[in-house]
């Protein structure tokens, strides 16, 4: 059965993922992460940049790293046992508010959150007996990973850290759980959802962006075209500034950093997309001349949410953050475009 979310929020993914538990033979018993039976073939090898992932049979207990596994992981109807904790884009909940409306309206048990990035908690992921490791979005080290690695099989990012394209991420994570084909109708259901937002939204087909970023006063940094934030905002209908395409990318970021001294290398965007870690930090960045010369910070043709949850969900494509971004995003992105020149 293929899972679809075709701008769904709320109960409605919440309703879906119980549709495609039960369709996969019900809800799992406790503590096993959940499964889904759908037609994969095992074993499977999947290689990475940092080694291949040799799965022997389907699995059931599954543990996620990095951004955007749990969620497919969980939109494929295999709940995780764990996951790494992401406190900034966690509400009061403890937990991204999209996984846990998902998992809990669905009434199953929410995954263990443990730590990750550079201070893997490996004590918490032996702990929770994984079948698999997925991490194809991520930072995981070569040492990290050959830790990982003896612990269950492993599926690390197949060329550099934290730059694989989301499609490419859905369609891995399906062959390590052994649904190549649902994965697939989860590509195409995003894709349908971002066709009907462009319909829906005509008017952002005319406006350029950038999207930067700042590592404190005097930087600046420029995501790429396909880098996951810019392209959900592309997918919405807008243009990427053609400038951007001729940046140099920094190795592994899928980002430019071009230096303030580069700001008005961005004259011709119509809006800024940014974020910022906090109020001071945001009023620290923007009293910088050169920055506020941007003509769109200029102008406030700027997109900047202080809600730390829609601006994790805004940077990662997955089938819970799409259509808990879309809605989002469009009223945000009309207010600057009212303020953008011409």
């Amino acid at each position: 059965m293929a899972f679809t979310l075709r701008r769904a929020a709320g109960t409605g993914v919440a309703t879906l993922l119980a549709l495609s538990l039960a369709a996969c033979g019900g809800a799992p018993e406790e503590d096993t992460g959940g499964s889904a039976d759908s037609g994969g073939e095992f074993p499977v090898s999947i290689d990475s940049a940092l080694g291949t992932a040799e799965i022997p049979e389907r699995p059931e207990r599954v543990v996620t790293l990095g951004q955007g596994s749990t969620e497919t992981s969980i939109a494929l109807g295999v709940v995780p046992v764990g996951m790494e904790s992401y406190e900034w884009g966690s509400d009061e909940t403890g937990y991204m508010p999209w996984i846990h409306e998902a998992v809990t309206e669905a009434g199953e048990d929410l995954p263990a959150q443990f730590t990750g990035a550079q201070d893997i908690d490996f004590e918490a992921v032996i702990g929770l007996e994984p079948d698999v490791i997925l991490a194809p979005w991520s930072g995981i080290t070569q040492e990290q990973y050959d830790i990982l690695s003896d612990i269950a099989p492993t599926v690390a990012y197949p060329d550099l850290p934290w730059s694989t394209d989301w499609d490419q991420q859905i369609e891995i994570i399906g062959e390590a759980l052994g649904q190549p084909e649902e994965a697939q109708g989860l590509i195409e259901d995003i894709e349908s959802q971002f066709e009907e937002a462009k319909a829906a939204n005509e008017q952002f087909a005319d406006l350029t962006f950038s999207y930067i970023y700042t590592d404190g006063p005097g930087t600046l940094g420029v995501f790429l075209p396909d880098e996951q934030r810019v392209a959900m905002v592309r997918n919405l209908g807008l243009t990427v500034d053609p400038v951007v395409e001729t940046l140099p990318e920094a190795e592994g970021t899928d980002s430019a950093v071009i230096g303030l001294e580069n700001a008005d290398k961005l004259s011709g965007s119509d809006l800024v997309f940014t974020f910022y870690t906090d109020a001071e930090t945001r009023a620290e960045i923007e009293a910088q001349e050169l920055y506020a010369s941007i003509p769109a910070i200029e102008n406030g043709a700027v997109v900047a949410a202080e809600d730390t949850s829609f601006v994790t969900a805004s940077s990662i494509i997955n089938p819970l953050t799409v259509p808990w971004v879309i809605e989002r995003y469009v009223p945000l992105i009309e207010e600057a475009a009212a303020n953008a020149e011409g």
